[in-house]
């Protein structure tokens, strides 16, 4: 892999006053947050600056004061009406050249390993558009007390991993197609729905697997759409509720001073 050519893109708008992490901790955006006394938005901006592969850093940020936080050598730009939207807006600026690795500014447990392991499977894939995924059985095996959503199909079950690679301006297609599905990303029947009523009789029926629909998404939109099986349960965990903030502390506590 090629050191230094990916620009990292953190998605770190915060979602209004009503965000309940926001408002169980007192302040403006659930970034600024500390875990165990760093703050979120600068154990992100870390991770990636640790990474070989990274080359800049970009903050999507309502408040460009905040990126003092996530310390030395970012960007700061305005978000948009959306993530994928920030992101679309983000690559029109120039603010950003592909191939542009997005994460978000809640994703406290990233390492650089997670970073390079799915940067170098994205090359390897060829894939316009990349997805981070990490199946149930290895976020269930380190941490059985943890809730997150997970997607059956076929016979994975899997659990997004907040990271994405869009390589090109091709990948920006699935983006766009996004945006009109953000509503419903937290129901999967709903998504599948968007692309047509054989994957959803597939999914319903359990013979939609996750190849297939990475397929169906890439014939539907007109590029290469690729999971990439990300092997860190860490990777799966961000921070959306208190009981995950607490796990995530206890899990950098088990993780011991950084190097």
């Amino acid at each position: 892999m090629t050191a230094g050519q990916w620009t990292a893109l953190i998605l770190a708008a915060g979602r209004g006053p009503n965000d309940p992490m926001a408002k169980a901790y007192g302040v403006t955006n659930k970034c600024v947050i500390a875990i165990a006394a760093v703050p979120m938005l600068r154990r992100v901006a870390d991770a990636l600056r640790q990474a070989p592969s990274v080359s800049r850093i970009v903050i999507s940020i309502e408040d460009a004061a905040l990126v003092e936080l996530a310390g030395p050598g970012v960007q700061a730009i305005a978000p948009s009406s959306s993530a994928p939207a920030s992101v679309i807006a983000a690559v029109a600026s120039g603010a950003v050249t592909y191939p542009v690795l997005i994460t978000t500014g809640d994703h406290a447990l990233l390492t650089p390993s997670m970073v390079e392991h799915f940067c170098a499977a994205a090359e390897t894939s060829g894939a316009d558009f990349c997805a981070g995924l990490a199946r149930a059985e290895t976020i269930l095996a380190a941490y059985p007390q943890s809730i997150r959503t997970f997607f059956t199909l076929g016979p994975d079950r899997v659990s997004g991993c907040n990271l994405f690679a869009l390589r090109n301006a091709n990948g920006l297609k699935l983006l766009e197609r996004w945006q009109y599905l953000e509503q419903v990303r937290k129901k999967p029947w709903r998504l599948v729905a968007a692309f047509g009523i054989a994957p959803l009789i597939g999914f319903l029926t359990g013979s939609l697997t996750l190849d297939k629909a990475f397929a169906i998404i890439s014939r539907r939109l007109g590029l290469i759409a690729s999971p990439v099986i990300m092997p860190f349960a860490e990777a799966a965990i961000d921070v959306d509720k208190p009981a995950d903030k607490d796990l995530a502390e206890s899990i950098l506590a088990a993780r011991g001073p950084a190097p």
